[in-house]
């Protein structure tokens, strides 16, 4: 199993002229302990469960750039892009920029969007449900065009496209991983079926959960001629070690747990990922003893 980190908090000691100075010491950090992908959230605003709205929050691609600079082996990605907040052509060039200049550690993670005050708050559209889901699939359609190599027009409902020039094209091959984010029964889990590489759910519902989506996923990727095996299934949860809290053990098991039911990835943020000991923790007692499962 692998382990990932996703950082979706910057509110850190020392205020925003230490951001910086910290995000690349939890990175480094978090590559020397083993952790095989490093994630932010596409949020503009924080959200709730992490912190006030107002708390400090970067721009994900630009700090994906920065993470790209800085370290070597982790994949990079967004966990995830909200699908209405960016045209399609330029987001697939931020992603295809990634990869190439983190040397091919990118990952599309993407998703239906679901944080309306954030988007309206700054100027951007936010459609009802079923038309952020039809944007959503029409991305995904550009994205794969996009890194095809084609350069035909891509006419959509939505979006249209006079020549789908990429250049310079990805480094991964045969393109970044596409990760779609959602518990969805009817939309999400059917679009990970037809076009992702990856699947993400939330664990804090439990395991059983998770496995239902699972199952029903192995159902959509039956019916379109998907082989459910090609889609690497990840979670991703919270974690506090801390006294009276969550202890290595505690993740060996959750992390054995998982593996049961066929998660390969299992993506962690920890509240209190600035202390960099959990980090630690991560690497010397969780990382080896999970490689395996």
């Amino acid at each position: 199993m692998k382990i990932g980190l996703q950082i979706p908090s910057f509110t850190w000691p020392g205020g925003p002229e230490k951001i910086g100075f910290k995000l690349a010491e939890i990175a480094h950090n978090a590559e020397d302990a083993g952790f095989a992908s490093l994630w932010v959230m596409d949020h503009f605003f924080q959200i709730g469960g992490v912190g006030p709205v107002e708390n400090e929050m970067l721009e994900s691609y630009s700090a994906l750039a920065y993470l790209a600079g800085i370290t070597k082996k982790a994949r990079l990605g967004t966990m995830v892009t909200g699908a209405v907040y960016r045209h399609p052509g330029v987001l697939i060039k931020a992603v295809t920029t990634l990869d190439v200049l983190s040397g091919g550690r990118a990952y599309l993670g993407i998703g239906a969007a679901w944080n309306e005050q954030e988007a309206l708050s700054l100027g951007i559209p936010f459609p009802p449900v079923k038309e952020r889901f039809e944007r959503l699939e029409e991305t995904l359609q550009i994205a794969l065009q996009m890194w095809s190599g084609k350069q035909d027009p891509y006419v959509g409902k939505y979006y249209q496209l006079q020549r789908t020039l990429n250049s310079p094209q990805v480094l991964s091959k045969p393109h970044p991983p596409i990760l779609i984010g959602g518990m969805g029964e009817k939309k999400t889990l059917r679009l990970v079926a037809k076009y992702a590489d990856a699947c993400n759910l939330f664990a804090r519902p439990g395991l059983d959960i998770v496995q239902a989506k699972l199952e029903i996923l192995k159902k959509h990727c039956a019916e379109v001629g998907r082989d459910y095996n090609e889609i690497e299934k990840t979670t991703l949860g919270t974690i506090l070690l801390a006294p009276d809290n969550s202890t290595a053990q505690s993740v060996i098991e959750l992390c054995r747990a998982q593996a049961k039911i066929g998660v390969q990835h299992a993506i962690f943020n920890m509240p209190n990922v600035s202390e960099i000991k959990p980090l630690e923790i991560f690497g010397r007692e969780i990382i080896p003893v999970v490689a395996d499962l």
